[in-house]
């Protein structure tokens, strides 16, 4: 690909299958992924439960979090934990 021709854009799709289409036929190296953020999927069977009560203030913060994030509040704290645990 030549380096003065703009890339394009990723066009919405409406549909899992539209979007598997769209990859199995599309260039994606015409494509601009600059905006793309890596994903962590989550494939591990969830077998425990915990449950905790904390200040109203500190959920809608972490709440806050998440939502920056794209991700549920149960994820990010799970997220959190994971990342503690590593260390």
């Amino acid at each position: 690909m030549s380096e003065d021709k703009a890339l394009k854009t990723i066009p919405a799709f409406n549909t899992d299958e539209e979007a598997e289409r769209f990859v199995d036929t599309a260039n994606l190296a015409d494509y601009d992924l600059s905006g793309f953020k890596p994903m962590r999927f989550e494939f591990e069977k969830k077998s425990a439960q915990i449950n905790m009560r904390v200040p109203d203030a500190l959920l809608q913060a972490v709440k806050t979090k998440a939502n920056q994030r794209g991700i549920p509040f149960t994820r990010y704290i799970r997220m959190l934990m994971e990342q503690d645990i590593r260390r």
